[in-house]
């Protein structure tokens, strides 16, 4: 009978047992840990991450301008305008939606016939420039009533809010009963959209 040799390696560690680490000043935490042995990854996390994204192809393509335009077509329809076939056409539809390209299908409304009409942007400058004091904006922000985007933004502001209401006199009683509790606002300016000249969700492809 042959005899297996087995080598035994003692793994130090910490007096606690456990793992310290060090916080950052921007609040990431960094784990303190002696130099890797192993080899670096063949390729980066962003590499990774971008040969994730699905290739698309002219016939994806149209796809997608044609679901840009109506999303409720059928596909049997979808099929003849891109030139396929329907069994094909729809394993493309549910490789583009698996993929996350194609995040969901909804109905788009009418602002005005939904009691939206009224276009407000809000520009908003915060007191104090902090992690905490954005995360906290940023939390109140998304229970605004109407508030349809919320964006971070470079120069004079902090933030641009899009917001979607009635008319005048339902934007005065948001801004009394809402905008000015905001928590660690230092100065909001509204901006009332006179005119949409273009407003559209399709994406260029």
């Amino acid at each position: 009978m042959s005899t297996i040799k087995v080598r035994t390696v003692k793994v130090g560690t910490t007096r606690t047992g456990k793992t310290t680490a060090r916080t950052g000043a921007a609040g990431k935490t960094a784990s303190r840990s002696a130099p890797s042995t192993q080899p670096a990854p063949a390729a980066s996390t962003a590499n990774a991450s971008a040969a994730t994204q699905p290739t698309l192809d002219r016939i994806d393509r149209a796809i997608l301008r044609q679901l840009q335009t109506d999303a409720s077509i059928s596909n049997v329809a979808l099929a003849a305008r891109v030139k396929l076939s329907a069994p094909a056409c729809l394993r493309r539809v549910e490789r583009l939606k698996a993929s996350g390209l194609i995040r969901g299908v909804v109905a788009l409304l009418d602002p005005k016939a939904a009691g939206a009409g009224m276009l407000v942007i809000i520009g908003v400058v915060l007191d104090r420039s902090t992690p905490e004091s954005f995360a906290e904006f940023e939390k109140a922000a998304q229970n605004v009533a109407g508030c349809m985007e919320c964006h971070v933004v470079t120069g004079e502001f902090d933030y641009f809010m899009v917001i979607r209401t009635r008319d005048s006199d339902s934007f005065n009683r948001l801004h009394a009963e809402q905008l000015l509790y905001l928590p660690g606002v230092r100065q909001i300016r509204s901006f009332m959209v006179l005119k949409e000249i273009l407003s559209t969700t399709k994406f260029p492809l």
